[in-house]
């Protein structure tokens, strides 16, 4: 039986670990077509491995998203490849600096906090996923089913301490989500965020340098767990991209199991 992704065509940003990689192996289970859109060759090819083993579609794209020209480039070869793009998922976020990249974003207070972090943040943050969608337009469009996952996050709307740059990257991409799903729902496309609780590389990271919120965090979550990767994020962006959630735009979806419940 086919999946109800069956033959759609979706970009999957920062798809070569976490929760992208999660999303794009259920989209590749679910029959879509896939780009693994990632900036290290390796972990695209861990990603398209796990594809190749459930018989799925897929190709790999090195991609900074911090890089015009890589965005465009992707958006291009993925058309080249499948002739369109019906689903589009802005996943990757860097932290540091192009010259130093982070695999997670640190806790420094806001007096202290570097410009050149704060901008390398925003870059691949919200003016990543602003490139990557205005660039996938025309194709969203034709598809009349389009579809937008982007990823905020529950510390932009708690303004966490420590982080005042993915804070406000965060909530950046929650503001261009609504307006891009005011915009664009007469074409039929969807525009939806995930705010996740999902434990993946960068979550593992970031509590590898604050030990101390380590035992803290799991009893916190009123399932006692975090979320996983593949039967968590990746199901949930599987829902978001089918045709159940076809009148679902402009939504922000916790899928971090209670942990966060405000609005």
């Amino acid at each position: 039986m086919a999946g109800i992704l069956q033959d759609r065509v979706a970009i999957v940003t920062g798809s070569g670990r976490g929760i992208g990689r999660g999303i794009a192996v259920e989209y590749a289970r679910e029959g879509a077509k896939v780009v693994v859109a990632s900036r290290s060759q390796g972990s695209i090819d861990g990603t398209l491995a796990e594809i190749a083993a459930l018989g799925g579609t897929a190709i790999g794209v090195t991609c900074d998203v911090g890089r015009h020209d890589d965005v465009l480039r992707t958006v291009a070869r993925t058309v080249e490849r499948f002739g369109g793009i019906d689903i589009l998922v802005n996943n990757a976020q860097s932290f540091g600096t192009p010259e130093a990249p982070e695999g997670s974003c640190g806790t420094t207070p806001l007096e202290d906090y570097r410009d050149a972090e704060w901008d390398f943040t925003l870059l691949t943050g919200p003016t990543a996923s602003f490139r990557f969608m205005k660039a996938a337009f025309p194709y969203l469009k034709a598809s009349g089913q389009g579809r937008v996952i982007n990823f905020g996050s529950s510390n932009g709307q708690r303004g966490a301490a420590g982080t005042v740059a993915y804070n406000a990257a965060k909530e950046a991409i929650r503001a261009l989500t609504r307006t891009a799903a005011n915009e664009w729902g007469r074409y039929g496309i969807t525009c939806n965020v995930i705010n996740p609780g999902i434990e993946t590389d960068a979550y593992r990271d970031y509590m590898q340098k604050h030990p101390e919120l380590q035992s803290d965090a799991t009893p916190r979550n009123p399932m006692r767990r975090m979320g996983d990767a593949y039967a968590d994020g990746g199901r949930v962006a599987v829902f978001l991209a089918g045709p159940d959630a076809s009148y679902l735009t402009g939504m922000t979806f916790m899928v971090n199991g209670g942990g966060f419940m405000y609005p």
